[in-house]
């Protein structure tokens, strides 16, 4: 498996976790935004991100194209 397809999986995860906790719970705008240390959201939306632009940067190697 190339490292894209494991940050991908990794992704997939990380949104499936999102799901379950909305659907047991709910998310608040505060539970997004702000949560309590610990959390499953906790640098919830800073490694999504991070993870995202790995998976752009790595398309843009394999084409050969630039940002």
């Amino acid at each position: 498996m190339s490292d894209k397809q494991k940050i991908i999986q990794k992704m997939i995860q990380m949104q499936k976790q999102f799901i379950a906790r909305e659907r047991k719970s709910g998310v608040t705008q505060e539970d997004y935004f702000v949560p309590q240390s610990g959390d499953i959201l906790d640098g919830y939306r800073e490694t999504f991100d991070e993870l995202a632009t790995q998976v752009v940067d790595l398309a843009h190697e394999e084409k050969g194209s630039h940002r």
